[in-house]
């Protein structure tokens, strides 16, 4: 495997984005419909794709035109040299990438149904263990101005977000970095993550889990979970997305679908990755989600992320 070799300094100091969370493989084929069980069907297309929740948010902001970092695990193998090289060539850094010895990069089977845009994942871990708060350490927080967290390894994210809360606390407003935390999955162990985010995203998934049964609803009975002065997203697929600002006030915008629905595959992280460029970038909670939005229903229209923007 390639050695994740340090990134250039930004043009003149420029903090960047950094994602932690996962970085895959996806091997996607495109079928004109879903197949039956036990049935033989020919593949319009198949192609490798770079996935991850973490990765792909690195992508869409990379392609928006932020500068960003990725940091995840890697096993050493064919496919984490393709993923890689693929995220130096949307000029990613990846110089918080970590080797692992042992385990295989994880991967998603995926079945793309062209006549409906839906997909189906089979994924397999890889046993690969997720990076540490150790790992954490030598990330120098004065390069970033915005670090989120794709939850995953909870205690060990939850470290990591104490060790910014404290260089924050030391540091002149202008100069303190930014924490956003993505709960995605619907696992106990994950949800007091919510408790540590500045800008917190909550998946319809997540949401459903506990009970709710839109964003709104979501976001007033998730407020308690959240810590003061934060914000609370939510998107909602084809209801849009919600979110709650600090001061409790609800603001919503309406989805943007495509003409043709083509590939909902990252949809989520692309929503994800272009609110937070919006918002670090000194845009409203309402100019973010619909910036958000839009950006999300451009990428539904298309075969992965080339041509978002």
């Amino acid at each position: 495997m390639a050695a994740a070799a340090p990134g250039a300094p930004q043009p003149g100091g420029e903090r960047r984005i950094l994602c932690v969370g996962l970085v895959c493989l996806d091997v996607i084929s495109v079928v004109e419909a879903y197949p039956r069980e036990d049935s033989d069907t020919r593949c319009v297309s198949q192609r490798w794709q770079r996935g991850g929740n973490a990765s792909n948010s690195c992508t869409v902001l990379a392609l928006l035109g932020a500068p960003c970092a990725f940091m995840g695990s890697l096993a050493p193998g064919h496919a984490a040299d393709f993923v890689l090289a693929d995220l130096r060539r949307y000029g990613v850094d990846v110089r918080h990438a970590v080797p692992q010895p042992g385990g295989g990069l994880p991967t998603s089977i995926v079945i793309a149904s062209a006549s409906r845009g839906t997909r189906t994942i089979l994924h397999a871990g890889g046993n690969l263990p997720d990076v540490t708060a150790r790992d954490f350490e030598r990330v120098d927080l004065s390069q970033y101005k915005w670090i989120h967290w794709e939850a995953r390894n909870a205690a060990e994210q939850a470290e990591m977000i104490g060790r910014v809360e404290r260089y924050n606390r030391a540091r002149p407003p202008a100069e303190r970095v930014r924490i956003s935390v993505e709960v995605e999955k619907p696992r106990e162990e994950l949800l007091p993550l919510m408790g540590l985010g500045h800008v917190v995203f909550v998946s319809k998934d997540v949401a459903q889990h506990l009970g709710f049964r839109s964003a709104p609803e979501a976001l007033r009975g998730l407020r308690s979970r959240v810590q003061p002065g934060a914000t609370l997203i939510c998107a909602w697929a084809e209801a849009g997305a919600d979110a709650m600002g600090p001061s409790g006030e609800l603001v919503h915008s309406d989805a943007f679908p495509p003409e043709t629905l083509v590939d909902t595959l990252g949809a989520g992280d692309t929503f994800n990755a272009a609110v937070i460029f919006a918002l670090s970038a000194g845009k409203s909670l309402p100019d973010a989600i619909n910036f958000g939005c839009r950006i999300a229903g451009k990428k539904c229209g298309i075969q992965g992320f080339d041509g978002i923007v």
